[in-house]
């Protein structure tokens, strides 16, 4: 059985119906903004931090929408999985307006519906992108 990390992750849309997603420094594929909660927090507080502090976006915790929690390879992590609580950012926002920050080297808005490129992680294209099609 592989090591799991324990995530939050973020579905944010803009109003135009694409997905946010973020490639972190050092790494080559794209996932949801979220990380590891820190000790004592919940998913969905450790989700609206890090949405703040790798996006600029802010959400409090009690807004975020509950998708699930799902477990998938890491995508940058060999022989690792991490089990993701996932949430649903309320309404749209503005993709001018999104910048990645902390280690967040690049932001990439996609289209759900479209094919999921081999740069995505396995999150996103093993559960996420199907639960939204």
């Amino acid at each position: 059985m592989a090591d799991r990390i324990v995530v939050s992750a973020v579905c944010v849309f803009s109003a135009q119906g694409r997905l946010l997603t973020v490639r972190k420094r050092g790494t080559d594929r794209f996932m949801h903004p979220g990380g590891k909660p820190e000790p004592g927090e919940t998913a969905a507080e450790a989700a609206s931090r890090e949405l703040a502090e790798e996006v600029g976006i802010d959400v409090p915790a009690s807004a975020l929408e509950p998708m699930g929690v799902w477990v998938a390879a890491a995508a940058n992590e060999a022989g690792i999985d991490i089990e993701a609580t996932v949430f649903r950012a309320p309404g749209t926002h503005d993709p001018a307006e999104v910048h990645p920050a902390a280690e967040i080297a690049e932001l990439r808005w996609i289209d759900p519906g479209a094919e999921a490129g081999p740069d995505l992680a396995p999150l996103l294209t093993d559960h996420i992108l199907p639960a939204l099609r």
